[in-house]
């Protein structure tokens, strides 16, 4: 299992809905979480887009230098810059990142923020320039890596005439550090998104549906890949609110929506119910505009499965609420589905990416980036010294297998 987290650049706060305990979405924020997704040990992280987020790639670019291992998934927008140029930006971030690149590839679903960024194509047209949109940036960058027969290694042009798109002789002559590219995710809930995700993209994402549904997507693009002769990794989108026992983390939830009124929500359903976003509307669909701040536990849509978050929040609507042990088994129902890939995040994301880790990394068989051999490992105590000379016991009740127990600290738990 590959686990990434979240840069929230459209805001973070404690409170969903509300500007009370809000703080500052800047860069020195930005930085701290990069800074703690990479200690931790996460894959990487997701960076939004949209007109709410500042530029993911501006912001991806400003965290390189801040990280040493993190991967940045970021979104590339067919129809708001030429392929070309795309193919030149992924390159140059991935050569300058030393390979820590992942494209998100991202259509829309706003009618409002597209027509904002000059973009004025129904959903079916949206989709059918992504899918030129891939061919000419796939072919760009895949020659950049010259002629495997052609000992000086000519760079070959494309030329592609298309409805939406058209490139003559486009080439890159700075090849990206992945071969022949970074690697290509996509999610989307309409049957066209589905093809285009089965015929070009390297992992498909869904938003956090309950199981049953997400199977169904899963089956439905693998027929579809199998049709292309390809085969896809899958992944999904979720939010995580976990804590020591169940009863906290369902408190927790509840307290997500304590500063949140139905005047809101409302404003926010409107809002989502005109966009032309499949998976907008199924995201709505699980909740349906309920709300009780009284009773979290009614948004339950499936065993610790919570529709809560997308009363307000578009895009990813849900959240695993439960203790590590019936998280950490809701991953792994879903790691079964066939999925390896899960984006998480959770409010406020610095202080979460903490406890996520703390409290699910030990319950998961997670894939982990290889360890920096120029930095030392360092071993314990883990946890703060008691009474100047005792190291703290592991959560399981013993010393981590790691750390040696400072001078003297046999004969104070004999003496006592």
């Amino acid at each position: 299992m590959k686990l990434l987290w979240f840069i929230p650049t459209h805001g973070d706060s404690r409170y969903l809905g509300s500007a009370q305990g809000a703080r500052a979405a800047g860069f020195d924020y930005f930085r701290q979480v990069a800074i703690a997704a990479d200690s931790l040990g996460y894959e990487g992280v997701l960076i939004p887009t949209g007109r709410s987020c500042e530029d993911p790639w501006v912001v991806a670019a400003s965290l390189i230098e801040a990280t040493r291992r993190l991967k940045f998934l970021v979104a590339l927008r067919p129809g708001l810059v030429a392929p070309s140029l795309a193919a030149r930006m992924a390159a140059s971030f991935d050569r300058l990142s030393g390979g820590r690149l992942m494209i998100n590839l991202v259509t829309g679903g706003d009618a409002d923020e597209l027509a904002g960024d000059g973009q004025f194509l129904d959903h079916a047209e949206r989709y059918a320039q992504s899918e030129e949109f891939m061919r000419i940036w796939r072919a760009v960058l895949e020659r950049s890596h010259g002629r495997a027969d052609d000992p000086a290694g000519v760079v070959r042009g494309v030329d592609f005439e298309g409805r939406h798109l058209s490139v003559r002789d486009a080439r890159l002559l700075y090849p990206p550090l992945q071969r022949p590219y970074p690697p290509l995710y996509f999610g989307g809930s309409s049957e066209a998104a589905h093809e285009l995700a089965a015929a070009q993209f390297d992992t498909y994402l869904t938003w956090g549906e309950p199981p049953e549904a997400v199977a169904g997507k899963v089956a439905d693009v693998k027929r579809r890949a199998a049709r292309h002769g390809r085969t896809l990794g899958f992944g999904i989108r979720l939010h995580v609110i976990v804590r020591e026992t169940e009863e906290a983390a369902w408190r927790a939830a509840g307290e997500l929506l304590s500063r949140l009124d139905e005047d809101t929500v409302r404003a926010a359903q409107a809002r989502f119910a005109r966009m032309d976003s499949v998976g907008q509307r199924r995201m709505a669909e699980l909740h349906r505009g309920r709300f009780d701040r009284h009773d979290a536990r009614s948004l339950e849509i499936a065993p610790n499965l919570w529709a809560g978050v997308g009363l307000v929040r578009g895009g990813a609507g849900t959240a695993l609420v439960g203790n590590p042990e019936q998280v950490a088994a809701r991953l792994r129902e879903y790691a079964a589905l066939g999925l390896d890939t899960f984006i998480l995040s959770g409010y406020p994301h610095l202080e979460e990416a903490h406890r996520v880790a703390e409290l699910l990394f030990p319950l998961l068989p997670l894939e982990r980036p290889a360890p920096d051999a120029a930095r030392p490992v360092l071993s314990g105590p883990f946890g703060e010294i008691v009474a100047n000379g005792i190291a703290p016991p592991s959560r399981a009740g013993g010393r981590p297998a790691n750390t040696a127990a400072p001078a003297g600290t046999a004969a104070l738990h004999a003496a006592s």
